[in-house]
């Protein structure tokens, strides 16, 4: 660490000491508001940047905003410390390279090109026979082993959200969808009816692809009896690396996109098979829903697997989601509480920017 060590109350930089846009709006969001002059722009307007808002600046535009998604995982593309202050090589678009050279001096930090260990990016055993027909079924078989069973008792509420039904008012409308139309789901298919539920109103309206042109209803359900469901977003303990973990594995193919489908589908169908009456699962869009980063490590570990308080740590970023297998309503395992329309009034995205060169 450098041997000069400044008070984390000092401000350093503001706001508008840069010249790419895109680190002035971030540096503005996370910046504080304060009339003193900049020590470094004399500027009294600029939002205040203290060292440590500046450390976390350079990881949100520098890390987080060179971050890659593979077919499973994601890594960044250049990673900052202590240790390669004054070492970076990163090779950034003309307009960022004094900014950069502010970011170093100030964060006492460097920038370098990451080389991600390769479980970042996939290479994670169960996850690669998962992949594999032949091997498949033994993976699912821990799977069914080593995840718990969760149960949902009596009158526990949950969502369903339709878009654009044909007829809004009618419950039936509301069950698991015929067979006929089965098979875009994550876990259904043309043999294989799903009901799709959820605790989060948002995550629903997110997992439908809903517009503010939709016509939108939503179903509160109620169990009628205590249901049995396989829990797929509980942490296991294992003792042994990321590249082995099975935990590693069902978290990385439920953020997944659509190629992830038939394995998440075997899953489900051996759920059912079992005796399962569904799954509780990890929504897709549990990041953008949360504001968490994929796969985040300190020092090449999974913060999954090594935070201080891990459990706290995964369900921040964790939203569950449940799928009831075959027609629950027909079969009398739910009951429809109420119909709503839900309009859509106001839409908000929040980001950050990164560079395009590096």
């Amino acid at each position: 660490m450098p041997e000069e060590i400044l008070d984390d109350d000092s401000i350093l930089l503001c706001s508008n000491c840069f010249r790419d846009e895109g680190l002035r709006i971030d540096s503005n969001k996370i910046g504080v508001e304060s009339s003193e002059e900049c020590p470094n722009c004399n500027s009294s307007s600029g939002k205040k940047l203290t060292q440590q808002l500046i450390q976390e600046l350079a990881w949100r535009f520098f890390v987080s905003g060179t971050t890659i998604r593979c077919e499973y995982g994601a890594a960044p593309v250049i990673q900052c410390n202590e240790y390669h202050y004054g070492k970076s090589d990163i090779s950034p678009s003309a307009w960022l390279e004094n900014d950069i050279k502010l970011i170093e001096e100030a964060a006492k930090i460097g920038f370098f090109h990451y080389g991600p260990r390769l479980w970042m990016v996939g290479e994670v055993e169960p996850l690669k026979d998962l992949q594999q027909e032949s091997s498949r079924d033994k993976i699912i078989e821990r799977v069914l082993q080593e995840y718990p069973e969760k149960l949902f008792a009596n009158g526990t509420k949950f969502y369903r959200l339709r878009v654009n039904p044909n007829n809004p008012a009618a419950p039936e409308e509301y069950d698991s969808p015929p067979l006929e139309f089965s098979g875009r789901g994550r876990l259904d298919s043309t043999e294989f009816s799903v009901m799709y539920g959820s605790q989060d109103i948002d995550v629903c309206i997110h997992e439908c692809r809903a517009s503010a042109d939709d016509d939108i209803y939503v179903a509160t359900f109620i169990t009628v009896r205590e249901l049995r469901l396989l829990d797929l977003t509980h942490i296991l303990e294992e003792d042994n690396t990321e590249f082995e973990s099975l935990d590693m594995a069902i978290h990385m193919l439920f953020l997944a996109k659509s190629h992830s489908y038939e394995i998440c589908r075997a899953i489900a169908k051996a759920a059912k098979h079992a005796g399962f009456d569904g799954v509780i699962y990890p929504s897709f869009f549990s990041l953008m829903r949360t504001g968490g980063h994929p796969f985040e490590t300190s020092y090449g570990l999974s913060l999954r697997r090594y935070h201080p308080e891990r459990e706290k740590y995964v369900g921040a970023y964790t939203i569950e989601n449940f799928a009831l297998f075959g027609h629950p309503l027909q079969a009398e395992l739910v009951k429809i509480d109420s119909i709503n329309r839900l309009i859509i009034t106001q839409v908000g995205y929040q980001g950050h920017f990164g560079p395009v060169e590096y």
